[in-house]
């Protein structure tokens, strides 16, 4: 049976860019998407395309949402391969954070993609090349952001959550070293999306690339490290 990947916020932007590129490589894709009429509409979207893809409704920040993972693809795959956790918030600006914002990114970039990861493991573990890929940000490498080169890009709450995900990025792969899964951090770049906004540099197709070059690595391929296409990142 081909490969099969769950992408979570999955029904626009990225995440269903990052869906497309792994169907047209030969991946059958689970479409993560909070609104079920969203993301079912995405996949059929992809299905018109030729793609092998589907739905399931998740709100990242939903513990029951999640606790039903395990057993949807269990039940309908009997497998799990690639795990994206592509879903994120950015609420603050270098101007504003609140208590309240810091807290709500933590929740959907940081405790959403450990939960999720972590429910999902036993069936990355009895895959043949697991591979877990968290969509991070070059705002979340300590060097960047020491060094000045996040420019004036400095959101307290979003870049201290792409830190933190790089961090459990480095655990993960630290804890798993001994078996088949891959686990990796992705910068897409600045993309046209609604979070990245009309006046960002690259578009979805190129911002996706990185995310999908990690989640198909050989086996002889990087694990715990930071990337953008094949560029090693600072942490």
């Amino acid at each position: 049976m081909e490969k099969v990947a769950l992408i979570t916020g999955a029904n626009q932007g990225l995440g269903l860019e990052i869906a497309r590129q792994l169907g047209q490589a030969g991946v059958v894709v689970v479409l993560g998407a909070r609104d079920p009429a969203k993301g079912e509409h995405a996949a059929a979207t992809l299905r018109a395309e030729g793609l092998v893809a589907s739905s399931v409704t998740l709100d990242v920040t939903s513990p029951s949402d999640i606790a039903r993972l395990p057993s949807f693809f269990t039940t309908r795959y009997g497998r799990l391969d690639i795990l994206v956790n592509n879903a994120g918030i950015l609420l603050d600006t270098p101007e504003t954070t609140s208590v309240e914002a810091l807290r709500a990114t933590f929740e959907t970039n940081v405790v959403a993609p450990f939960a999720i990861t972590e429910v999902l493991l036993p069936l990355l573990r009895s895959a043949p090349a697991g591979r877990i890929v968290n969509h991070s940000s070059r705002l979340g490498s300590l060097a960047a952001n020491a060094s000045g080169q996040t420019a004036d890009c400095l959101r307290p709450a979003y870049n201290s959550s792409k830190a933190a995900l790089n961090m459990l990025t480095i655990i993960w792969a630290r804890q798993l070293a001994n078996t088949a899964i891959k686990v990796n951090a992705a910068h897409p770049g600045w993309v046209r999306t609604a979070m990245g906004t009309d006046a960002a540099s690259s578009d979805v197709i190129e911002g996706a690339r990185t995310a999908v070059l990690l989640a198909l690595l050989p086996a002889d391929g990087p694990t715990g490290g930071f990337y953008h296409l094949e560029e090693n990142l600072p942490w």
